[in-house]
């Protein structure tokens, strides 16, 4: 063996191994797992073609002699499937990026992109490093081409992120270009600038887990989609979320053989009473294929549930509103929260049903202030230039612009649906009669004449959102019990099969919220 030879040997073992021994990695970071630890979790064995291993070895430095320069680039396969792998190590330089970490980043990046390959992102990295700026930050091959990068594979193929440690600085927008981001509680975090710099900054005095911790961006910002325990769980949702997806933007998802839901629905899952709580998603387990309900920003804008099922095998996104929570309204987070789900559904080529029981777009002085009405518009926009399939159900009540951001019949879905509980109008029979008779209701002084008053103009107003009016006039396509609306979408979907994209239509990006 030529010195030369056992040189790159030893480089190369010095390389994986990292900066510290397994001994010491465990007592130093018992929750963590060691980044090529976190790849054999996330592929297939024996899968992972690395690229890039010795990069920053020949430096003359030797104190510039960084394991793989921090992080871990490759193709490999998850259930078989080739996707793109970013990793970073931890123990090196804090995961930090010089260079050598950029232009390995830029490279696998414009690999997906020739070869169409989803990228899965393993973050816990420190930022930019600050001993190398001329090399991370102001050149074309810096950080700023990597943001290029995921913005130019956004809604091409998709891109998910595990959030392992800390994503910080202009780092964190890693994370936020990703159709997906799963967060590590304790140990990941996403901020511009850490609780030091703030406080020098603002004079605010804050915690790291306060201003960019895994519960706060899953509840509160909306940044992150789920927050996991441990690291291996987290991996494990990144691989199950990639089943529901497809390679590239040209192919729908998988199928695979169906099975029944979770449960029957019966007639009473519903209640018939407009007012009465319930959790749609009881809604949802009877309708989608036993334990495929997979939820997206579960924990944020909870008046409104969206996530990936299969239906008797398909894969289908579901925007359903929560009565349960803010009687099911729609708000400026969860107008956000829909959008964005749209939007990657129609990338991805997966088709949508839309499940109804809204009150409308929140109304009031502070959502106005916040913007209700531009952000109900991205809705909207979203929801109407989406080109996959489109199923509306109405369950029970679709009111005012809240039909319409639910896909309503002027928006062109498939079909609408309708529960025997489900009732369309611009507003409650109650609240239209308040709207049309207001001055006649208090010009009537005895009580119990203006309550007999009220009673029949409410009924008047009923009868003209008759279920079985609506269905005369065609604003529903067909009136099914909640025990055949599985069977009933089953069959919808798949007579929807092989649909195309209208002429001339572009992909789009998946636009952060």
């Amino acid at each position: 063996m030529s010195p030369g030879t056992a040189d790159v040997l030893a480089a190369q073992e010095h390389a994986r191994r990292g900066n510290v021994s397994a001994d010491e990695h465990a007592a130093r970071w018992p929750d963590k797992l060691p980044v090529r630890e976190r790849l054999a979790l996330l592929l297939d064995p024996d899968s992972f073609v690395e690229d890039g291993l010795l990069a920053s070895a020949g430096d003359p430095d030797p104190a510039k002699v960084l394991p793989a320069d921090g992080v871990v680039t490759g193709v490999g396969r998850i259930d078989g499937r080739r996707v793109a792998v970013i990793a970073s190590d931890f123990t090196v330089k804090a995961g930090s990026w010089g260079a050598r970490t950029c232009e390995k980043q830029i490279r696998i990046l414009e690999r997906a992109d020739r070869d169409l390959l989803p990228v899965v992102y393993l973050v816990d990295a420190a930022g930019g490093r600050l001993t190398d700026q001329l090399g991370f930050f102001p050149g074309p091959r810096g950080a700023s081409a990597i943001f290029h990068q995921q913005v130019t594979l956004s809604g091409r193929v998709p891109q998910i992120c595990v959030l392992l440690g800390p994503s910080a600085a202009g780092g964190a927008y890693m994370p936020a270009f990703c159709d997906w981001v799963g967060m590590v509680e304790g140990n990941a975090s996403m901020y511009l600038a850490s609780p030091r710099v703030a406080e020098k900054v603002t004079g605010e005095i804050t915690s790291l887990e306060e201003m960019g911790g895994a519960e706060m961006h899953t509840s509160v910002s909306g940044c992150a989609d789920e927050r996991f325990g441990s690291d291996w769980e987290a991996i494990a949702a990144a691989r199950l979320l990639l089943s529901y997806l497809p390679d590239d933007y040209r192919s729908p998802p998988a199928s695979v053989p169906g099975v029944p839901p979770e449960r029957a629905l019966h007639d009473g899952v519903v209640p018939a009473d407009p007012n009465t709580p319930y959790d749609v998603r009881d809604v949802i387990e009877g309708v989608v294929d036993a334990g495929s309900f997979f939820e997206i920003k579960a924990r944020w804008a909870q008046e409104m549930v969206v996530g990936l099922a299969r239906l008797d095998g398909r894969v289908v996104g579901l925007v359903a509103n929560q009565p349960s929570v803010r009687s099911g309204a729609i708000f400026v987070d969860s107008a956000d929260k829909a959008t964005r789900f749209i939007s990657m559904c129609d990338a991805y080529n997966v088709p949508l049903l839309f499940l109804h029981d809204v009150p409308g777009f929140m109304v009031g002085a502070a959502v106005e202030r916040a913007g209700i009405i531009r952000h109900g518009a991205k809705l909207i926009a979203a929801m109407s230039s989406a080109d996959v399939p489109k199923i509306s159900v109405v369950l029970r009540k679709s009111y005012a612009a809240g039909n319409y951001a639910m896909c309503a019949p002027g928006f062109s879905p498939r079909a609408t649906l309708a529960l025997p509980t489900a009732t369309i109008g611009p507003m409650s029979p109650e609240a239209s009669t308040n709207a049309v008779y207001a001055n006649k209701i208090a010009a009537i002084a005895d009580p119990d004449e203006r309550a007999a008053f009220v009673a029949a103009r409410t009924a008047e107003q009923e009868r003209d959102l008759n279920l079985l009016r609506l269905a005369g006039e065609l604003v529903v396509d067909a009136v099914v019990p909640p025990a055949a609306l599985r069977a009933e979408l089953v069959a919808r979907l798949a007579d929807a099969e092989g649909w195309t994209r209208r002429s001339g239509r572009r992909h789009h990006l998946i636009s952060p919220v």
